[in-house]
């Protein structure tokens, strides 16, 4: 797991729905909009998996 500048542990496998560049990112990868990401991160929670299959199923 990498470390943040802070020394924090970054746990990419996960989706930070409060980060804009994320939720940015997720959603260019999956070409869909921020706010279709922020609902399935609600949804199926914050892996970055569990998001990829539920924005899968809409």
């Amino acid at each position: 797991m990498a470390t943040t500048s802070r020394g924090r542990a970054q746990d990419r496998a996960k989706v930070a729905a409060g980060q804009d560049h994320e939720v940015r990112y997720e959603a260019k990868k999956e070409d869909v909009s921020k706010d279709t990401v922020k609902k399935a991160v609600k949804s199926a929670g914050n892996s970055r998996k569990k998001v990829e299959a539920e924005i899968g199923h809409r």
